[in-house]
């Protein structure tokens, strides 16, 4: 039995580590891959950076983009002590199957070199034949013959488990210190990832210093973009009030219109029957009579918005919140939905992201909707997008390409990218319900 239980414990260790090596190396593999996409975005801004420096001051873009950067850096750190950790976990493991395959082997060949001992010392033919011929029956004969082939292939078994498990022993040993090599290259990577990430903080210290030297002008930004908010959140609550009112107008005509068929048709039926009664041979009038219907419960609407033509569109909005396209194919964030520090004393809370693009880029849907309004704000153009009873609106806008009423579809070009106060590239996007403003992050996919 004891001999069993160790040839099935070789086994499941063999079947165990290799489980535990693929696994490691696919968890290693994906942090490569998510870091190296990371490496990728901030190389992108760090480009954006470099050429606002070609101006002859510093602006909320520079902030905003040296912020972004070094939040990517810290998940950049965060994916190389994850993947340490991994490394650290897979050594812990290689060492622990190390020491259980060493057991095991000893313990194999233990058994091995017994059975080896055994075989030698009834090596006689005569042994056997006497082992055979003394059973005290046919059948106790037939048992000892079986017992004889099997103890022959257990033996063959076991040498057969010794070299795997050398095998394998030899292999965890080799990725043992395979994985003491890659532990030594990626603590070497976090060093140069803590140094990047020291040098953009400098960055951004150099970058607050000098928008607080610019003071005055900087308070001055600052106001302008909150007033230009003011104006596009009055455009936007506007919008909502006349979309709500074309949607009672047009739900009240109907009503109108219903009534007003349902009348005519009573006064139809009226003067047939009084035509029919005045008649020598009056024809009668067949009467079917119709099975009384329970009055329905009144459904409660969900929103004024909705109605048949845009209900589906409501849903799949909905659907996709988190997967929704970006207004501009390359772009980051200059400003986040909330509070945004732009240097030690300054807080501005905004009601929408800001995105900053080169100017001319195209600005697009983000879905499928109707032009609910196209506004003007001192040299801005505003574009407001229903989508149900949901709004998309995009602001700082030039060249604007539709009208009220328009049908859009996700991807379609609306407008371009116009200079936002600092001289940059830049629109703001929102995304609101009919009740309340929403954050266009949680909305658009993540880049």
């Amino acid at each position: 039995m004891i001999r069993i239980f160790f040839i099935l414990l070789s086994t499941v260790l063999l079947s165990t580590a290799a489980f535990a090596q693929m696994k490691g190396a696919g968890d290693q593999q994906e942090l490569e891959k998510e870091r190296q996409e990371l490496k990728n975005e901030i190389e992108q801004t760090q480009k954006q950076l470099d050429q606002n420096k070609q101006s002859t001051k510093v602006s909320r873009r520079d902030l905003a983009i040296i912020n972004e950067n070094l939040n990517k850096q810290e998940r950049v750190l965060k994916n190389v002590n994850k993947e340490l950790g991994s490394i650290d976990n897979n050594i812990t493991s290689s060492q622990r199957d190390v020491r259980r395959m060493s057991f095991l082997l000893d313990t194999l060949k233990q058994e091995y070199t017994n059975s080896m001992i055994y075989s030698y010392k009834n090596r006689s033919n005569v042994d056997f034949l006497n082992f055979i011929l003394s059973a005290s029956s046919f059948n106790d004969a037939i048992t000892r013959i079986t017992y004889l082939k099997n103890y022959r292939s257990y033996r063959e078994l076991q040498g057969e488990n010794i070299i795997r498990t050398q095998k394998l022993l030899k292999g965890r040993i080799d990725e043992l210190a395979a994985s003491r090599e890659k532990k030594a290259a990626v603590l070497e990577t976090q060093s140069k990832e803590i140094n990047i990430l020291a040098d953009q903080q400098k960055q951004k210290n150099d970058i607050v210093q000098q928008l607080k030297a610019q003071g005055y002008q900087l308070n001055n930004q600052i106001a302008d973009k909150q007033n230009q908010m003011r104006k596009v959140s009055n455009a936007i609550a506007a919008a909502i009030r006349r979309a709500q009112e074309d949607a009672r107008r047009d739900a009240l005509a109907k009503a109108a219109a219903d009534k007003e068929k349902a009348k005519k048709d009573a006064e139809a039926a009226k003067k047939l029957a009084a035509a029919n009664a005045n008649s020598a041979n009056p024809t009668p009038i067949p009467v079917t009579p119709k099975p009384i219907k329970p009055k329905p419960e009144p459904v409660k609407q969900e929103s004024v918005l909705l109605n048949s033509t845009n209900i589906a569109t409501n849903v799949s909005f909905e659907k996709n919140k988190g997967a929704l396209p970006w207004p501009v194919d390359r772009g980051s964030i200059l400003m986040h939905y909330g509070n945004n520090t732009l240097s030690n004393k300054v807080v501005i809370n905004i009601s929408c992201t800001s995105i900053g693009s080169d100017i001319g880029t195209p600005v697009k849907a983000i879905f499928d909707g109707v032009i609910s309004a196209v506004k003007s704000a001192d040299d801005i153009q505003i574009v407001i997008i229903q989508h149900g009873k949901y709004f998309s609106t995009y602001s700082n806008l030039g060249d604007v390409s539709v009208r009220k009423g328009d049908q859009v579809k996700t991807g379609q070009v609306i407008g371009k990218v116009l200079a936002n106060d600092d001289g940059n590239g830049a629109i703001d996007l929102y995304i609101s319900n009919e009740t309340s403003d929403l954050n266009p992050e949680a909305w658009l996919r993540r880049r």
